[in-house]
């Protein structure tokens, strides 16, 4: 599952990065349950949602999208030097 050269910190950031996603993902499922009992009338469950989008799906969001595009761009990197290796390599 994980190779044994990986470090301790990124195994730990690899879980807190996955705990994120499950916070973001719960945080929609919720969200979308609210809407539909503020369809049925019933207020609570967005008043709630509202309550805790600052303090905690805001930022989770915003994690998830960091960190996406932090990936994205240390592998475009890696491939970049990868890249010249190659071509000396022949």
């Amino acid at each position: 599952m994980t190779s044994p050269q990986e470090p301790l910190w990124k195994r730990w950031l690899d879980r807190l990065l996955m705990l994120n996603l499950l916070a973001v993902l719960l945080g929609a499922g919720f969200f979308g349950l609210a809407v539909l009992a503020q369809l049925q009338g019933q207020q609570g469950p967005m008043d709630l949602v509202q309550k805790l989008w600052q303090p905690l799906f805001a930022p989770a969001i915003s994690l998830l999208i960091m960190a996406a595009l932090v990936n994205g761009v240390l592998s475009w990197w890696k491939r970049r030097l990868q890249k010249p290796n190659l071509e000396n390599g022949n």
